[in-house]
């Protein structure tokens, strides 16, 4: 089994916050797509004839596109690669630009999942963030989806946000809870380097939260979302029973992916590849026939540290069987020595011959993982 993943990196005005590889510049729309179709031709034998059980549209905003033109993208999938009967394909959308008609149209081509970046349900944060929605929009996007015929809808929350209050963020999660998503992706706001968000705060234009603070509105969120009948089962995400994310579950579990688009990777197991991350540079490249995209063999240590972090994002942890069985049994032996400072401390438990992170762990994952990495 395997999963694809296309980057669509149109949108429509860019976001305070992120540094994601998009454009704004619809000019080459058609040739980004005619280049794309070649590129999923072209990159057959990199599965090496695996089945493909998601698709996924990612960007961007895939929803840029009109649905005959993601139409074409999955029947080229379809006809080039074996695609299970039951596939997931999920479209990242925006609120502002969904209408019923389009929703349907989606549904139709064989979209079954949708993911919605709401990000806040306050007026005065989507305009901080420069999303291209507002509240009402937020609201009204989900009672769309549902008359459309999706019974598979996520939605994208951001905590930490700048002069954001643990009531604010409490109203937010209430009000997600509301539309009654069976998935929510919520995460920690970033301040990356470059973004107009970052010239904001290092101009003290506006304050972030603290880290406790951070950690008080993760902590709630893991709460409520809980007393929901959520399942807090990797990091980032939370799933109602029988939903979790197919695609983005393969990352996690070391599931190989291909990806087509600018800036998008691909994962065989043995090596990872990234495409360029321009799409005039991407276009010409693919119409010249050179290559577009750049690659590393994973070494044996790179693998290791791979499965230890990816397995620690999730809420069943690193299989020390599947572990022992890949790297032998002298690393599982280093491995669990390392962890046993942590597994003192409660951050880690050991349980059915599995090592996660307990909830107690979950605000000290990325140090509990980097002290766990081989060198």
């Amino acid at each position: 089994m395997a999963g694809i993943y296309i980057h669509i990196p149109y949108c429509k005005q860019a976001c305070s916050y992120c540094d994601f590889y998009f454009t704004v510049h619809l000019l080459d729309k058609q040739e980004f797509i005619k280049a794309l179709l070649e590129e999923i031709e072209s990159r057959t034998a990199y599965l090496e004839n695996q089945t493909i059980e998601t698709i996924y549209f990612g960007g961007g905003t895939p929803s840029q596109l009109s649905t005959q033109e993601l139409n074409s993208i999955i029947e080229a999938i379809r006809m080039n690669y074996s695609v299970t009967g039951n596939v997931e394909i999920t479209v990242e959308t925006n609120p502002d630009n969904l209408t019923e008609d389009y929703l349907k149209q989606l549904s139709e081509i064989g979209a079954n999942r949708l993911s919605i970046g709401i990000q806040s349900f306050k007026n005065e944060d989507l305009t901080l963030m420069n999303r291209a929605h507002n509240a009402a929009e937020a609201k009204n996007c989900i009672s769309l989806a549902r008359v459309s015929g999706f019974n598979n809808i996520s939605i994208d929350l951001i905590y930490g946000l700048p002069n954001s209050s643990i009531e604010d963020w409490q109203n937010n999660i209430q009000q997600a809870l509301k539309l009654n998503p069976e998935h929510i992706s919520a995460y920690n706001l970033t301040i990356e380097t470059g973004t107009p968000l970052a010239h904001l705060v290092s101009k003290g234009r506006v304050s972030i939260p603290s880290d406790d603070e951070v950690v008080l509105q993760h902590n709630l969120l893991v709460d409520l979302l809980s007393k929901a009948g959520f399942e807090h089962y990797e990091t980032s995400n939370f799933a109602k029973q029988g939903f979790r994310s197919k695609h983005n579950s393969s990352y996690w579990k070391g599931i190989h992916y291909l990806g087509f688009g600018p800036s998008a990777h691909s994962f065989n197991g043995t090596s990872r590849s990234w495409n360029i991350a321009n799409t005039k540079k991407y276009v010409d490249l693919i119409r010249e026939n050179k290559t577009h995209f750049e690659s590393e063999t994973l070494s044996l240590i790179d693998r290791i540290n791979e499965f230890i972090m990816t397995g620690l994002r999730t809420v069943e942890g690193i299989d020390l069987n599947h572990f022992e069985n890949n790297f032998g049994k002298k690393r599982l032996a280093v491995l669990l020595q390392e962890s046993a400072n942590a597994l003192s401390k409660q951050y880690l438990a050991l349980d059915q011959n599995r090592l996660f992170v307990t909830p107690k762990g979950k605000v000290l994952l990325d140090g509990i993982t980097s002290d766990l990495f081989f060198e």
